[in-house]
């Protein structure tokens, strides 16, 4: 036992060497985690709106009018702050658009047709073209009403002469109301059926992120025990260790047993940042996790392994294990939904451990899952393991 310890510290030594090394272990893993995530969660995760900020000057009704026709759109939910507070939200690029409805918007300014909106949106954003929209669609809503009643006092005008301004003003109020009822009553001319199938399992991008980047940082350098067994090739310290008494599976497990060791604390840590940056829901199951996550380890530890048995140099090996830990990553999920890919692909995939790896941890914190939901995956990463285990063990040479 204290040999294969002190092979495990020894490879440890040679990894950790370069201070440079802890930005890939831990430092550029949760950047690329907290980035790919959309950053921290949401306070209203359900709101799929767009957030709009609106500065109401005129605080007349339709202001008001506009603001809750804003608030019933299934596009943008309003926001109302102060000019000054308003400004810097934008200035900051923490919102994507704003609407500032000038002092002075009444209904005298909509019958002339002098009324005037300012509204601000960040150049080439999508959501500023969202939030435009939803602006457009709520001025008109008010508008048409207001139209309408104008319209119908011009034809009553056109017939006979009001008695009064007084009396035109109430014939207008009571038009506008009137409109305002049937457009509040218009029936819906686009009938929405939805499907009767419950979906139990709410699909959150966060969890792909974290599991995906998880994956990918901690098999890439599983993959590089090859470029390990080729250092030691290449210097002769190979040889020189196994001329003690120290027996090739002694030397074998621990190289491997302190990779593993190194990526379950590695793939911890991102767990931890998962649960308390991202608010994911990765404690549920431990013991199903910890089963998984070793699985995984082992998996990708055989391979890099196998790799090192068939690699020569250091530098063939290293950028081996990067070219196959992205291409693995990206074509299991790491990166993208595998419900993107089409039919074919998701099936031709499954070769690959980090398919498996990804479903399983998929299943833990995005579907609730237990131990009974992931055995099926960790079978078939130990079966990876045992089959490139014994390659890299078949072909192990010293030279």
């Amino acid at each position: 036992m204290k040999k294969i310890f002190a092979i495990a510290w020894k490879d440890a030594v040679i990894r950790f060497a370069s201070s440079s090394e802890l930005i890939f272990f831990i430092i550029l893993p949760l950047v690329f985690t907290f980035l790919l995530a959309g950053g921290t969660p949401s306070g209203n995760p359900t709101n799929n709106r767009v957030r709009l900020i609106v500065v109401d000057l005129a605080n007349t009704s339709i202001s008001d009018e506009i603001i809750a026709e804003l608030d019933k759109s299934t596009a943008v939910y309003p926001e109302e702050m102060t000019l000054e507070d308003a400004e810097e939200e934008f200035s900051a690029r923490r919102v994507s658009a704003m609407l500032v409805i000038p002092a002075g918007l009444d209904l005298i300014a909509i019958q002339n047709n002098t009324a005037e909106l300012d509204f601000r949106q960040q150049p080439n954003d999508m959501d500023g073209s969202i939030a435009q929209r939803a602006i457009q669609t709520s001025i008109r809503r008010v508008s048409s009403a207001i139209n309408a009643a104008s319209t119908a006092v011009e034809e009553a005008r056109s017939l006979r002469a009001f008695e009064s301004a007084e009396a035109e003003q109430d014939y207008f109020d009571k038009a506008l109301q009137f409109a305002k009822d049937l457009q509040a009553n218009t029936p819906e001319r686009i009938t929405v059926i939805e499907g009767s199938t419950p979906d139990s399992v709410e699909y959150d991008p966060r969890a792909n992120s974290s599991a995906g980047q998880l994956v990918t940082w901690v098999f890439i350098p599983l993959f590089g025990i090859s470029a390990l067994f080729a250092y030691e090739r290449q210097q002769g310290t190979l040889r020189r260790v196994l001329t003690t008494p120290t027996s090739k599976a002694t030397y074998l497990f621990g190289t491997i047993a302190g990779q593993v060791v190194m990526a379950l604390i590695q793939m911890s840590l991102l767990i931890l940042f998962g649960m308390f940056a991202l608010n994911l829901q990765w404690g549920q199951e431990p013991v199903a996790l910890f089963v998984l996550l070793t699985s995984a380890a082992l998996a990708a530890g055989a391979i890099g392994t196998s790799m090192g048995t068939f690699i020569k140099t250091e530098g063939q090996a290293s950028g081996l294990s990067i070219m196959a830990g992205m291409v693995m990553a990206l074509l299991g999920g790491c990166w993208y939904p595998l419900e993107l890919f089409p039919a074919t692909v998701q099936n031709i995939v499954k070769i690959f451990p980090t398919t498996w790896a990804m479903q399983g941890l998929l299943d833990l914190v995005l579907r609730g899952g237990g131990l009974g939901e992931i055995l099926l995956e960790s079978g078939v990463l130990l079966g990876f393991a045992v089959v490139f285990f014994t390659i890299g063990v078949v072909r192990f040479r010293y030279e």
